[in-house]
């Protein structure tokens, strides 16, 4: 399936003259897919699994100053694999996966970034921590010496965004008003900077 440079072109139109970030959300496309885009000029990628991330961009890293986005679930065991591939990590969402950051240190640069990532619907089926518990885990997180940058979440997908970007909103304005705020995909982007996210991630939409 090729790029669709219309839809491309139009996001670019309605983040413009805005600090906001693009990332595009890469998962299951192929090495040329992300080479074309790195042509067209982007450098700002996401990925879901660490290990289909390994294999794709291991080699494009070493060739290409590019950032990379964790956004799926991470798991304990892929800690230290994440921390060496990727430039920003969006789903903390536990105490344990901070122990293993921390166990993993040598591989932290000041560079690199960490996100807690909120269930903002508070669905079994997601992870993210639950917005009553963020703040416990917040607080963890700083008392174990881990800077936290962002804050992340996907809204049910049955549901109309502008109630979780709301209340996502106050959860930065309540904890840190310093945070990056990542939210909006490729159906709700347009109503997540209304409520001014800092981050849109988009992958079927630029990929239809």
């Amino acid at each position: 399936m090729p790029i669709n440079l219309k839809a491309l072109n139009q996001i670019k139109i309605d983040i413009k003259d805005t600090n906001i970030k693009l990332m595009i959300v890469t998962k299951t496309r192929s090495i040329e897919d992300i080479s074309e885009l790195i042509k067209l000029g982007y450098r700002n990628f996401a990925e879901n699994r660490v290990q289909e991330a390994y294999k794709k961009f291991t080699n494009i890293k070493s060739d290409h100053k590019i950032n990379l986005s964790l956004i799926g679930p991470l798991q304990s065991n892929k800690v230290k694999q994440a921390l060496k591939l990727f430039d920003t990590i969006q789903s903390i969402d536990r105490n344990k996966i901070v122990d293993e950051i921390n166990k993993n240190g040598a591989f932290i640069t000041n560079e690199k970034k960490f996100y807690i990532q909120v269930n903002i619907g508070e669905e079994p089926q997601k992870s993210g921590v639950l917005p009553n518990n963020f703040n416990d885990l917040y607080q963890y997180c700083l008392s174990n010496h881990l800077e936290i940058s962002g804050i992340m979440c996907i809204p049910p997908f049955d549901k109309d965004p502008r109630f979780f970007f709301d209340k996502m909103l106050k959860i930065k304005e309540k904890s840190n008003n310093n945070f990056v705020l990542s939210m909006g995909m490729s159906s709700d982007y347009k109503i997540a900077l209304d409520y001014h996210t800092d981050e849109i991630r988009i992958g079927s939409l630029i990929f239809s």
